[in-house]
């Protein structure tokens, strides 16, 4: 495989974490889907609307279950392309099944003379396509055709009633469908190639000579640019993070396999972070990893444990398979004017609190 054919690679698989990234939205979907039905099923009083109804509230359970179920192994996993793909399929099918519905529900409650429910379906398609276009939006294929499903059966049946107001309204939910969709677009590439810049490594100047991950000096100055921008209460978390087993690997090889081992430790740690970390060499066999802006504190512990499954496959080095593993040692702050030389010697410490619990275990055991 070529670079650009596997830096695209890494680019999608990036694009798809996001897709389970947050759940909240589609929980709250899921409560909004509920109240929507309910009241509109008792004003319209129709069965047909009902049972339609029915399969929508379905439909939004299977998503939000799915997504929990499989998020756990989207934000951790070591993931290759056609692995993306399935997470991204079991993503979409019930999103588009979902929308489908949505739109059809929302179509028939606009061929039915009930003002106050067609009222109420405006606020709840206008809402679901502001949702997939910010939550999806760096997977347009998912977004735009779930927007269009929502909301074009309720433009169609508005505007066939030839009323003048009605087909206002389907002329402004088509002029908003259409920015919506440039926007989604618009994300997507600013998304690709920003994640695309990160993992090739440059976005900054300042990089190892061996890795051509940001050094030291870099992970400094990104820091300081960057921290305060997302004002206090904002969540940051610092990883420091060494190689458990390289020493012998370099003994045993040689300083060359040695060297050859590090880069493509830094390979696959620009594959684990999320768009917008930043991940450095710091010296020796240590790296060190800052997330700035999370939403929840849980953020810093998958990418911990992505970064733990990563390292633990095994490497192939002069035709040999190599296994190593990766202690990390993390901590977490929501003070913005923390120095990051502070933090990094709070998640150090942790580090070698995560090594000796490790030498405890195993010396029990034996």
């Amino acid at each position: 495989m070529s670079q650009p054919e596997a830096l695209a690679d890494k680019v999608y698989v990036e694009l798809v974490r996001s897709l389970y990234v947050n759940v909240l939205p589609s929980q709250i979907m899921l409560a909004i889907t509920a109240v929507y039905v309910a009241l509109v099923g008792e004003s319209a009083g129709s069965v047909v609307v009902w049972a339609l109804g029915a399969l929508m509230v379905l439909a939004c359970i299977v998503r939000v279950v799915l997504c929990l179920r499989l998020r756990d192994h989207a934000m951790t996993a070591v993931l290759d392309r056609p692995q993306a793909q399935q997470l991204e399929l079991a993503f979409a099918w019930p999103y588009y099944c979902y929308a489908a519905l949505l739109g059809l529900f929302g179509g028939l409650l606009f061929l039915l003379p009930d003002p106050p429910a067609q009222m109420m379906t405006i606020g709840v398609l206008t809402g679901y396509c502001a949702g997939a276009a910010t939550g999806t939006g760096r997977r347009p294929r998912i977004a735009i055709p779930s927007m269009v499903m929502a909301i074009g059966p309720a433009i169609l049946a508005s505007a066939i009633s030839l009323e003048a107001m009605h087909i206002g309204m389907s002329l402004i939910a088509c002029a908003f469908l259409a920015g919506g969709s440039q926007t989604v677009m618009q994300l997507y590439r600013t998304a690709s190639a920003e994640i695309g810049m990160r993992m090739a490594s440059v976005s900054l100047a300042r990089r190892d000579g061996l890795t051509a991950l940001p050094n030291r000096l870099a992970l400094q100055e990104y820091f300081e640019e960057n921290a305060a921008l997302f004002g206090t209460g904002s969540v940051i978390a610092v990883h420091y993070l060494d190689l458990d087993g390289f020493k012998p690997v370099n003994d045993q090889f040689g300083h060359a396999a040695g060297d050859e081992l590090l880069a493509a430790v830094a390979d696959r740690l620009r594959g684990a972070v999320r768009s917008g970390d930043i991940v450095a060499r710091l010296g020796g066999d240590e790296f060190g990893i800052v997330q700035l802006g999370l939403g929840r504190t849980e953020e810093a512990d998958l990418l911990a444990r992505r970064i733990a499954a990563a390292i633990d496959q095994p490497f192939q080095i002069d035709g040999e398979a190599v296994q190593i593993s990766t202690s990390v040692g993390t901590v977490i702050s929501s003070d913005s004017t923390k120095d990051l030389d502070g933090l990094l010697r709070e998640a150090d410490t942790r580090l070698y609190a995560v090594k000796r619990g490790r030498r405890s275990a195993r010396s029990s055991q034996g």
